[in-house]
């Protein structure tokens, strides 16, 4: 029998709860600005387009490699050779149904059941739901807004002082601060890690999405870490479910096992696009250029409404703002942002269990004119009690 524990410490994924609860309104046919989910609101390329409707028309299309196909795992080796001057084996790739299967499969093949697993608070809300169905122990390092929201190798060696773990999940740029770290410091972590014994996984999924700073993938410190990217994002294709995992040798094999099992293989359609997506770096850089802008827009409208401790973010297309001037329960701000304002945003407690009711997290990956009708619509709410 499953330890009512594990169960009991799940908490809703209120992005997504969110998200419900202003689609039932624009069934109601109410226009509502979404700036809740981390959702590029472009479309694929057009290349990957026509590549995958010729494919729909005049290919079968059928179960893959449990490691994925061996032309998209070619074309993931010349993504780190050009981008980040780091040569991988593609045998050590393995193309996974989007991230969230990644996180799974790196967790089981990593790790000794009922393992204590570090992550950040904040962080990706999914992190804890994942470790504590699965049975792991999450070790959570706060961050604050005063070291810009970002892990170092100290907090590492401190934490791990107070309660060893054996793994760090750590993401760069991060969800839902933005926040990225540079690449000396993230260097120090690696090595830290190495000597603690501890494993690393480093989530790498908002990679392509800096706004200035370079982006380092840990494969450029060694081959030692578990590494995590998704088309997701900078590819605009979250519903496609696709992405990958960079594997240490020793865990390539049971890896495998386990995904032929859970997985079969990732879908024919989503490695096609993939594959075709990694090519059209052009019009994805031009996405990244249109969020940078609307977080710029963003980010000084809420500073100018009243919100503390947000700023412009180092890389993703968030803004995470504190909302102490106004509200001390993120969910009931953001639901009564919604129902009364029409703006459809995320509760810090989504990412923060502890300090999150004093944060919401806006995501400016939609359009200039949802960004512009939100900010008007939140202006109009903030100067009505609440």
């Amino acid at each position: 029998m499953a330890n009512s524990q594990e169960f009991d410490a799940l908490r809703p994924f209120y992005a997504m709860e969110i998200l419900a609860m202003a689609k039932q309104k624009e069934a109601q046919g109410i226009k509502i600005c979404h700036l809740e989910v981390g959702e590029p609101g472009a479309q694929v390329a057009p290349e990957v387009r026509d590549a995958v409707a010729h494919a729909l028309q005049n290919e079968v299309q059928g179960y893959t490699h449990a490691k994925g196909n061996a032309s998209l795992r070619h074309g993931l080796v010349d993504y780190y050779r050009l981008q980040h001057k780091v040569i991988v084996d593609p045998e050590d790739i393995l193309v996974t149904n989007g991230s969230s299967a990644g996180f799974i499969l790196a967790f089981l093949a990593g790790f000794e059941r009922g393992a204590k697993i570090a992550v950040t608070r904040p962080g990706y809300p999914a992190y804890l739901n994942i470790l504590t169905s699965l049975g792991f122990e999450p070790v959570e390092i706060e961050l604050s807004a005063a070291q810009s929201w970002r892990l170092d190798a100290d907090a590492v060696r401190q934490t791990h002082k107070k309660c060893a773990f054996a793994g760090l999940l750590l993401a760069s740029p991060a969800n839902p601060t933005g926040a990225m770290i540079e690449r000396e410091d993230l260097q120090a972590i690696v090595e830290v890690c190495r000597e603690l014994g501890v494993r690393l996984i480093s989530d790498e999924i908002y990679h392509g999405l800096s706004h200035g700073m370079p982006e380092t993938t840990a494969l450029e410190f060694g081959n030692d870490a578990i590494i995590i990217n998704s088309f997701s994002k900078y590819y605009c294709m979250t519903g496609w479910r696709i992405g990958w995992m960079v594997l240490p040798k020793d865990l390539v094999r049971r890896t495998e096992m386990m995904a032929q099992s859970m997985f079969i293989s990732a879908p024919s359609l989503s490695q096609l696009a993939g594959e075709v997506a990694l090519k059209c770096r052009p019009y994805y850089d031009a996405q990244k250029a249109h969020y940078v802008s609307n977080g710029l827009v963003l980010t000084r409208a809420l500073q100018e409404m009243g919100f503390s401790n947000v700023c412009q973010s180092d890389g993703a297309f968030y803004a995470y703002a504190q909302i102490s001037e106004f509200s001390d329960d993120s969910v009931d701000f953001c639901q009564k942002l919604l129902e009364r304002g029409d703006v459809a945003t995320t509760p810090g407690i989504d990412f923060d269990r502890v300090n999150g009711n004093k944060f919401v997290r806006f995501s400016y990956a939609g359009s200039r004119d949802t960004i512009e009708d939100a900010i008007e619509k939140m202006a109009g709410f903030l100067s009505r009690p609440l």
